[in-house]
């Protein structure tokens, strides 16, 4: 056997010695220049959150010439990043308001943040603090918490009991939702519960004001940061924390970069999803069958703006989606998930995995319902009206026929139009008619905020749902009575 040996000059070696130890040198320069004195994040909600970092120059002969904290929202992929304002100066010790505070830049109590500071002195020397949580509670109140394996419920005041028991309905929901959407169930979900509609209402993001005045928000999940509000004090706290958990859910398994599952859908899932039904949406659902008001639902991208209109929004979704899962399968709807998750519109995901077209799988539930069946709109026909245009003479400084100033485009006098004929004349007693100005739905309607979430009605507390359950009385009669697809669950 023949050996080969490598003999490595002794000046190589010293070289390569003190190569490294100038690397190590460098590194223990750039991690002891800066000190860090001190470093923490408060809560001020709803203001929004500060921090506070001191550092100082270890050598003497530099200043912190900069700070910076860089935060990780909930589950948000994308970080934010944001410079203190401060003197430079071998020692400092300032702070920060991140305001929460306006539309843009909302974030719901109970999120938790990650951050860390990175400081800088003016000869380059870097020093990057260890990245650290907190909670980003209300600071109106003192909170604790119950939690079973991703999910934790914050409260405040003697209302553990409660607590738990939405903490018991947002898990059983994971365990019955997760599986059949094909949702990630072991990434964090939290939930802060507040007892009163006031601390709820103080605690959202800026709403519709119509919205706000004719129903009560009992939930909002926001899916972005893994976050649910509730209203702990009603009767269907756990429901609504069923309802918004599904939501969140949803949107794991559903919500792709350049997509999203459409509000019949989501909204649909989320009630499906909730463990304590109630019959509110049915009703709701009776009322427009019977009244001739159901909506074109798997048309609908979004929630309508009508407060009635929502409730019976919610009513069809919930009957349509229990209707899929019934008749075609848990199975199919998780294809559907992962497609809408890939990319695939929602138009060709349900041709594909349920084999018939979106409007004809939405004929086949109305037809289970006993409702008539929807037809599109033929949009080739809807075309404008061609009208004459006004013919348009050479601008001139010299007043021409048919115009009332100088300098102006002059158009031929139209000519006079017939009167119109009167209507005939309302029947005594008959209410007055009331035309709605052009836009005035949309005139008090604000923006979404930034976080996606639902804001899932009262059931049973709205005022207008009253007034929705009055002509049921004798639609009752008629036997228009259990239409819904009921999934009975032990």
């Amino acid at each position: 056997m023949r050996y080969t040996r490598f003999i490595i000059p002794t000046a190589a070696i010293a070289v390569a010695f003190a190569l490294a130890a100038a690397a190590l040198a460098v590194a223990w320069a750039d991690e002891h220049a800066i000190e860090i004195t001190s470093a923490e994040a408060v809560s001020e909600f709803p203001e929004g959150m500060r921090f506070a970092v001191g550092a100082r120059s270890e050598g003497g002969g530099a200043d912190i010439a900069e700070i910076a904290v860089r935060l990780r929202i909930g589950q948000r992929t994308r970080g934010v990043y944001e410079y203190f304002e401060f003197d430079a100066a071998p020692s400092v010790e300032t702070d920060m308001l991140w305001r929460t505070n306006s539309r843009g830049r909302y974030i719901p109590p109970g999120t938790i943040i990650t951050y860390n500071f990175e400081i800088t002195d003016s000869e380059g020397n870097k020093r990057n603090t260890e990245p650290a949580e907190f909670i980003y509670h209300d600071a109106r109140f003192t909170w604790e918490e119950v939690s079973e394996g991703p999910v934790a419920v914050a409260y405040h005041g003697p209302v553990k009991r409660r607590a738990e028991l939405v903490l018991e309905a947002t898990v059983d929901t994971l365990n019955f939702m997760g599986p059949l959407l094909g949702a990630d169930t072991s990434v964090p979900i939290r939930v802060t519960m507040y007892n009163n509609v006031k601390e709820m209402l103080d605690a959202l993001p800026p709403g519709s004001t119509t919205h706000r005045r004719e129903l009560i928000t009992e939930g909002q999940a926001f899916t972005d940061v893994g976050m649910i509000l509730t209203l702990g004090g009603g009767r269907g706290a756990t429901g609504t924390a069923s309802h918004e958990a599904t939501h969140i859910l949803t949107h794991r398994a559903g919500d792709g970069v350049a997509s999203s599952v459409p509000s019949w859908l989501d909204e649909g899932l989320a009630e499906f999803g909730n463990v304590a039904q109630s019959f509110s949406y049915d009703i709701a659902l009776e009322f427009a069958i019977g009244t001739d008001r159901l909506l074109p639902i798997s048309s609908m991208p979004i929630l309508p703006g009508d407060p009635e209109d929502v409730i019976i929004f919610y009513g069809q979704a919930s009957s349509l989606i229990e209707y899929m899962i019934v008749r075609y399968g848990a199975d199919a709807m998780r294809d559907l998930m992962a497609a809408l998750k890939s990319g695939t519109s929602v138009d060709d995901a349900i041709a594909e995995i349920y084999g018939v077209e979106r409007i004809a799988l939405e004929n086949q539930w109305r037809d289970a319902i006993g409702a008539p069946a929807y037809v599109a709109p033929n949009r080739e026909s809807a075309k404008p009206t061609p009208i004459a245009r006004a013919a348009v003479q050479l601008y001139s400084l010299t007043p021409q026929a048919g115009s009332d100033a100088v300098g102006s485009l002059a158009t031929p006098t139209p000519e006079p139009t017939p009167e119109p004929t009167p209507s005939p004349t309302e029947p005594p007693g008959a209410p007055p008619a009331v035309a709605k100005a052009e836009g005035e739905a949309e005139s008090d309607a604000e923006e979404p905020p930034p976080s996606s979430g639902c804001g899932a009605p009262a059931r049973g507390s709205s005022t207008r749902l009253t007034d929705l359950a009055a002509p049921l009385m004798p639609l009752t009669l008629l036997g228009l009575v259990g239409i819904r697809l009921r999934r009975r669950r032990k």
